[in-house]
């Protein structure tokens, strides 16, 4: 059981160590938290997705699912970077990469402004930050 958790914290580590490689270069500090958690969430799921597979691939991955929610491939954002810049830094292939973010996106049902795995710009940004779903209806939040 002790290794299975070293090997655990092991992936967990080089994981994390890669995307702040990434991050360091294109990124910015709001995505080392949100990227951090992820992380984080995918170490204690039943099954760990990135104990299997190249962790390259799972590193390009994990900062395209979040980069997809946040407009990181937007070129009017700031951070901007490409899929392509994903993909040269981490060596992997686009097909791959986004075929395991989707599987990302799908498994922590992410999506556009999620309040979980935005950034704090996307957050303060938010257009629907001040409604609240009522009946289907998005509605003036009250303050």
């Amino acid at each position: 059981m002790g290794n299975d958790k070293e090997k655990l914290n092991a992936k967990k580590t080089e994981l994390m160590n890669l995307t702040k490689a990434f991050s360091q270069e294109y990124l910015n500090e709001e995505y080392d938290v949100v990227i951090e958690k992820l992380i984080s969430k995918m170490a204690r799921k039943r099954t760990v997705p990135f104990l299997t597979g190249k962790i390259e691939i799972w590193a390009a991955a994990t900062i395209h699912a979040v980069g997809t929610v946040n407009f990181l491939f937007d070129q009017d954002t700031e951070p901007y970077a490409s899929i392509h810049d994903i993909c040269d830094f981490f060596e992997t292939k686009q097909s791959t990469t986004t075929q395991k973010s989707k599987l990302i996106r799908d498994l922590f049902k992410m999506t556009y402004f999620d309040g979980e795995f935005a950034t704090a710009s996307v957050n303060r940004t938010n257009p629907l930050h001040d409604f609240d779903l009522l009946d289907g209806f998005f509605v003036p939040r009250k303050k």
